[in-house]
């Protein structure tokens, strides 16, 4: 573990500080979204709009590295931006936003073609459970890194941030697509960003077929203290019609160990349509236990239009 981080900081600081007056490439990237969404649990619905400018910049040193940084402005405030070091072995990212390790990026790989099972019913009665408990997603060093054909390291180390993080946390994750159609995603990592530290695994299954997709997935996260204990499950299907339009169906369950707590049930479905810079999705999902609290229910819809130039 120390040896990971040891290696991929004085890379990182290595490439930083070899910089010479070579030219770097620039460029600008947008997007606008307007989102409709519906929740019968506290029977509202509302009109909102998000809106992303990146700024990029990559340029490779003498060394041979190459180097990009990316700054978002994100609906008129300070967004995600990283720096990024790479060689023909991989990369090496600080992400001082909006990132984050393979337990929180792979949580839920089952197909979809807009949201997960349990992404729409948010805000509508109590507070949806996820599918995974990972690391922060802030100030965190990110190592990208072929290991062989077919096999990929993700791994991630999210460094003490005094009072929010007050003990560094390590996740490892392994992708493996040497078999034609079919991926596959083992992750294990450590959070402690909270009191309650916790020790998560992620497993997961993707098969393509042609225009068909299928994946299942398997979580768990391990409390230190109490019966907190959480297990995730999904699967999904996804359908391309065509090169423009895509339908999925998904769902998912959280298991508690609390004997207080049922199930958290989830089952959506989603489309997805491209034209130029335009797609227009849609995800209408239900929701049963939401928060494992029997009395629970909830049913949500959503609606989004997004632009991209």
């Amino acid at each position: 573990m120390n040896n990971l981080k040891k290696i991929g900081l004085t890379a990182l600081g290595t490439a930083l500080v070899a910089t010479t007056g070579h030219a770097a490439d620039f460029s600008v990237s947008g997007s606008t979204a307007i989102t409709y969404v519906s929740q019968s649990g506290n029977v509202k619905s509302k009109w909102s709009q998000g809106d992303s400018i990146t700024f990029t910049t990559s340029g490779e040193m003498d060394n041979g590295m190459s180097v990009t940084y990316k700054y978002e402005i994100d609906d008129g405030a300070t967004g995600a931006k990283m720096v990024t070091v790479s060689n023909d072995l991989g990369s090496l990212q600080f992400a001082g936003m909006d990132n984050s390790g393979p337990i929180s990026a792979w949580d839920d790989l089952t197909p979809t073609a807009n949201e997960e099972a349990h992404g729409t019913g948010v805000g509508g009665v109590g507070t949806v459970d996820g599918a995974a408990n990972g690391q922060g997603s802030d100030d965190v060093f990110i190592l990208n890194m072929n290991l062989m054909d077919g096999m990929d390291l993700l791994a991630s180390y999210a460094p003490s941030l005094g009072t929010t993080r007050i003990e560094g946390s390590m996740e490892y994750g392994i992708k493996y697509t040497g078999i034609d159609g079919l991926a596959l995603y083992a992750a294990m990592g450590e959070n402690k960003n909270a009191a309650n530290e916790a020790d998560n695994t992620n497993l997961a299954a993707v098969y393509t077929m042609g225009a068909m997709s299928v994946g299942i997935q398997s979580n768990s996260t391990d409390f230190g203290t109490g019966t907190a204990d959480e297990d995730f499950s999904a699967i999904g299907l996804s359908y391309a019609v065509s090169d423009d339009l895509s339908v999925s169906v998904n769902s998912s369950t959280v298991s508690y160990e609390s004997a207080d707590k049922e199930d958290q049930e989830a089952a959506g479905v989603s489309f997805s349509y491209t034209s130029g810079g335009l797609t227009v999705s849609g995800s209408t999902s239900s929701i049963n236990n939401v928060g494992g609290t029997p009395t629970n229910d909830d049913d949500g819809f959503e609606l989004n239009f997004k632009f991209a130039y």
